[in-house]
């Protein structure tokens, strides 16, 4: 190679390299240059965050999750008053399918929200404007759900504005917090996701003494506020994105060699049904209690409470025995036992087997969702997470919109309490649609456990070799 040398610094530099910098017009010159202020902008960036960042991080995580998820998974406290004899909607009463579809609106967006954000993500440094906007977003859904009087009106703001916005704020703190972490990712991605079994323990019982004593306007009015002014410190903790995390982030679309890949497809065949599946027992449980096992609403209410504490308590512990035992071999058995325990304990369930439905399911269901953004991580490795997260989680969005509404077509209109009136169920009939309700749900959690079973194959297969922790 022809070289020139530097006579006062002694530098040898390039030829190749002179024509390079000086033929602004080589097919090359703008991609390198884009590079080298990428990497420019990154060496102003940390390489890793302080111990003390990490934890306000997963803080702050915990408590978006204890607001976001929570209120997603207290829907069934909405569903049971809108189908009520009390409700303030028109043409609600005793329609499930379609009162669950606003719920599965809200959470499905949340989550198939991704699709839009992480590429977002990906282009803003300022993460947490986009954090802010979401929540403020969120909160206007709930605001205004508040002047609802139709379904229609509950579908553009419980539904399609509260989803748009909580998938904002929900996606920059869980898209970063896995690439801060290494060792202890499982465990910190636990307590993230706890904060969403700790929310429904909370709301649970909250919005239910708010709902009884100031009727739901109020109710939601309150929940709005409240929504906004907790998102605000929980979004200014987001900063400018750290080394691993800023790579991450900027990395937004699949690749075609990754959508090809056997582990890919039934990893999003799988999060579409366990998503499915999942929201039925969350929307169901508390009518459930009401309508058959002739509970109060009240105590429906403080059920649904008891769920979300044991799924909190067990995301946390998924998480740190996935990090003993292996996080896909985890994720596998949370799945397949949760489809076992509807079959065992939901179906024709007495009040006893309903408690123990309640308990089991709390801490089975809560390994899948706990363990998905770390497996994610393992299988694809961190630089693909933001790009794969996205469309896993676009995936268990659709899952979502269409588990809970299916469920209710099934379980058809009806009437709270005993008795036949007109075309309402009498309570022999209702209970077996329940039955058929939980057959639908134990058959789309098995399918789900099938197929992470056959991702964990594939995934050993890919790396050489089978290894009994992973």
């Amino acid at each position: 190679m022809n070289t020139v040398q530097n006579r006062e610094g002694g530098d040898t530099l390039s030829l190749r390299t002179l024509r390079s910098h000086t033929s602004e017009t080589g097919p090359n010159y703008e991609a390198s240059r884009t590079t080298d202020i990428h990497r420019t902008d990154l060496d102003d960036v940390p390489s890793q965050p302080s111990q003390t960042y990490q934890c306000l991080l997963v803080f702050a995580g915990f408590m978006m999750t204890f607001h976001v998820i929570g209120i997603n998974s207290i829907y069934g406290l909405f569903q049971e008053f809108y189908t009520s004899p009390e409700t303030n909607i028109r043409g609600a009463q005793g329609q499930d399918a379609l009162v669950s579809l606003v719920g599965t609106i809200g959470s499905g967006l949340t989550w198939s929200g991704s699709i839009f954000v992480n590429p977002m993500i990906g282009r803003f440094e300022n993460v947490k404007l986009i954090s802010l906007t979401g929540a403020f977003i969120m909160s206007v859904g709930i605001f205004l759900a508040s002047f609802s009087t139709q379904l229609w009106q509950l579908y553009l703001t419980q539904g399609l504005l509260y989803g748009i916005g909580s998938s904002m704020y929900y996606f920059p703190i869980m898209s970063l917090t896995p690439a801060y972490f290494d060792r202890n990712r499982g465990a910190a991605m636990g307590i993230v996701l706890a904060g969403s079994g700790v929310g429904g323990l909370v709301l649970s019982p909250v919005f239910h003494v708010l709902l009884t004593r100031l009727g739901i306007r109020w109710a939601l009015r309150i929940l709005g506020v409240w929504n906004f002014v907790l998102g605000i410190p929980i979004s200014s903790v987001l900063t400018k994105k750290h080394g691993m995390a800023a790579n991450v982030a900027g990395r937004t679309r699949v690749s075609m060699a990754m959508i090809k890949r056997g582990t890919f497809i039934l990893q999003s065949l799988g999060a579409l049904l366990q998503a499915a599946g999942n929201m039925v027992p969350v929307y169901f449980l508390t009518t459930y209690s009401v309508s058959v096992l002739s509970y109060s609403s009240s105590t429906g209410s403080l059920l649904l409470a008891i769920n979300t504490a044991v799924n909190s308590a067990a995301r946390i512990g998924m998480g740190i025995l996935a990090d003993r035992v292996g996080r896909q071999n985890t994720m596998v058995l949370s799945v397949i036992f949760s489809g076992i325990a509807v079959f065992a304990l939901w179906y024709d369930s007495d009040r006893v087997r309903f408690l123990a439905f309640i308990v089991f399911y709390g801490i089975l269901a809560g390994g899948y969702n706990a363990l998905l953004p770390t497996t994610i991580t393992e299988v694809y490795g961190v630089q693909n997470y933001s790009s794969v997260n996205a469309f896993i989680y676009f995936i268990r969005g659709l899952g979502a919109l269409f588990g809970a509404p299916i469920a209710g077509v099934i379980l058809g209109s009806h009437q709270r309490g005993t008795g036949t009136t007109g075309g309402m169920l009498n309570m022999n009939v209702l209970k077996n649609r329940y039955n058929e309700v939980a057959i639908f749900d134990g058959v789309l959690l098995l399918a789900a456990g099938v197929c992470v079973a056959n991702v964990r194959w594939l995934d050993a297969r890919d790396k050489g070799g089978w290894s009994w922790k992973a």
